[in-house]
């Protein structure tokens, strides 16, 4: 089986360096016969976005051009740590470029064999739940603003700030949406001006 490699150590974490985790990882791969074709490290927090994680895009550029079977890696954190949605979107990824995941510190996280299916549905499970929790956090902070007295959106100063030229522009011809552009509004600010006016 071909395997690509993923290592990471946050820049938080001093004196640490992946080839701590190559080293295992590589024996490992030995010990199981797979051949290691491809490695990939990033130093850098987990809980970032792919889009400060280079090796990271590339990992899944190759898996993505079926350069290798399986993805290894030392830990799941050493994936990421943005919690269960996003990794349960990067495994379903992997998973639908036919790459099995395997983390070498937690056996049971791993997309190969029988487990497969049973590891996705409970990962897509707590993804759920995590969203669901998320947006009750959401709903209740608005409430809470709304109890208070607060007001929610822009603040009116905002609107009021932009309510004269809005109307002059209107008074010059130009269209709704030009004068968003213009303005630095969106289109429904422009109207409900134009319509208290």
């Amino acid at each position: 089986m071909k395997i690509g490699i993923y290592t990471r150590v946050s820049t938080l974490d001093k004196g640490q360096n992946t080839e701590n985790q190559f080293i295992e990882l590589r024996e490992y791969c030995e010990r199981q016969g797979w051949e290691i074709v491809k490695e990939y490290s990033d130093n850098v927090s987990g809980s970032k976005g792919r889009e400060k994680r280079p090796q990271f895009d590339k990992m899944f550029d190759d898996a993505r051009l079926k350069h290798f079977d399986a993805l290894l890696v030392w830990s799941l954190d050493r994936l990421t740590r943005e919690g269960v949605s996003p990794c349960f979107s990067y495994i379903s990824k992997l998973d639908g470029y036919g790459v099995k995941f395997i983390s070498f510190r937690e056996e049971y996280l791993s997309t190969m064999g029988v487990w497969r299916e049973a590891l996705i549905a409970i990962m897509a499970t707590l993804a759920r739940q995590e969203r669901l929790r998320i947006s009750e956090r959401v709903k209740s902070g608005l409430e809470r603003v709304k109890a208070e007295g607060g007001s929610l959106g822009r603040p009116a100063g905002q609107s009021r700030k932009h309510e004269a030229k809005i109307r002059l522009l209107r008074e010059d011809g130009l269209s709704i949406r030009k004068i968003a552009i213009t303005v630095g509004v969106n289109k429904s600010t422009v109207e409900r001006v134009l319509a208290a006016a």
